[in-house]
């Protein structure tokens, strides 16, 4: 295990009726603005339980952070909140709305454009924030991450800020939402374990038990999700999961990699694509290509967690990524590039982008612009 410094404040609150709780959580005398996305939250009644609980409390609206959250967009939640004079940020819904917020928070107290803070890739000088969780996946609820979108030139990069101050999780706000937010949101957490997780053996029992308990609890709830959304305890599971998939809790020590999810940004960039779905179609192609390097780790993952546990290690590998891949596809995902209209364009403009920038993802540092290649066309 290496050496590590670990630190979470986010205070979590979860379980039914929790929004009500935010009228003790905000100070009463906080300028605050909500932040929300495309309206949602107006039909399954988390609008009308924030509005309530905060009735007494000085509020302002931004409406519109859209899925992958846009500078362009945010730039006019910065400019309102400056206005405004806001000193505290509520972000109402998923990790989309709440990674923007979390620029928006460092935006408040930066002069320049906050495009800037993007590039420059993390400010910690922030206006603080909370969080009313509405689409479990990204975890961004605890933890300090976001990835921003520029529309102008078709990028999309991380970012680092302040944890949220506190983070409020009601699972019956998961019961309406769509079927493929769902299944997106899943294959998000699974693939945020998998970063974590999928490298070298032998660095934390601890680390590596933990992240297959989640991963097992992902596989199992995710056909009984399907069958009934209003599970109280199903959904309890899988937002917790999500939450605990990335907010550091299971990285402690070990090596990562998140090759997968950098590819994956650079799809959703040039076409638009669901996260989580970018994320199922590259990460079958990063194992097969980056077999060698970390087939000790599949070939455990493969026994604990697919059941694979006879046969050859060629044969244990490609069948534990065959049952990686079926386990998107069971969610209604789809798994290769060309499903979703992406060619060997797409597949050479990455590797362009990728060799521009010089970058080497993944744990060992091996996924440049000619690996990422590999790896999508194996998906292609």
């Amino acid at each position: 295990m290496e050496n590590f410094s670990f630190q979470n404040p986010v205070k979590l609150i979860m379980g039914k009726g929790t929004i009500a709780s935010l009228k003790d959580e905000i100070p009463s005398d906080k300028k605050i603005m909500i932040t929300f996305g495309g309206g949602s939250v107006k039909k399954n009644g988390v609008y009308d339980q924030v509005k309530a609980a905060l009735s007494g409390h000085n509020t302002i609206e931004f409406w519109g952070i859209e899925p992958n959250p846009a500078i362009e967009t945010l730039r006019k939640a910065i400019a309102l909140g400056k206005e405004e004079k806001v000193d505290f940020l509520l972000a109402v819904g998923g990790g989309s709305v709440i990674d923007g917020t979390k620029l928006i928070s460092a935006g408040l107290k930066y002069e320049g454009d906050a495009w800037d803070l993007v590039l420059k890739g993390a400010s910690y000088d922030c206006v603080p924030l909370g969080t009313v969780l509405t689409l479990p996946a990204t975890g961004s609820e605890m933890n300090n991450g976001a990835v921003i979108s520029r529309h102008e030139t078709k990028e999309k990069f991380a970012f680092y800020s302040k944890y949220p101050v506190f983070s409020i999780l009601d699972p019956e706000v998961t019961y309406s939402l769509p079927a493929h937010q769902i299944a997106c949101g899943l294959a998000d957490t699974f693939v945020h374990v998998m970063e974590q997780y999928l490298t070298k053996t032998g660095q934390s029992r601890v680390m590596d038990r933990w992240a297959e308990g989640i991963l097992q609890t992902l596989i199992e709830i995710a056909p009984k999700i399907r069958e009934n959304q209003q599970d109280y305890t199903l959904m309890s599971d899988f937002m917790l999961s999500a939450t605990m998939g990335l907010n550091g809790f299971i990285a402690l020590g070990v090596e990562q990699d998140w090759a997968t999810h950098m590819i994956g940004h650079e799809l959703t960039a040039l076409h638009g694509l669901t996260h989580g779905e970018t994320l199922a179609m590259v990460l079958p192609g990063t194992m097969s290509v980056l077999r060698e390097q970390k087939g000790d780790k599949i070939i455990q993952f493969g026994e604990r967690v697919m059941g694979v546990s006879s046969g050859l290690r060629e044969s244990r590998i490609n069948e534990t990524i065959k049952r990686t891949e079926e386990f998107f596809r069971s969610l209604g995902l789809r798994t290769r590039l060309s499903e979703a209209g992406i060619g060997t364009e797409t597949i050479d403009e990455i590797e362009r982008r990728f060799n521009e920038r010089h970058v080497h993802f993944g744990e060992d540092s091996l996924v440049d612009g000619a690996t990422a290649k590999k790896i999508l066309t194996q998906v292609l």
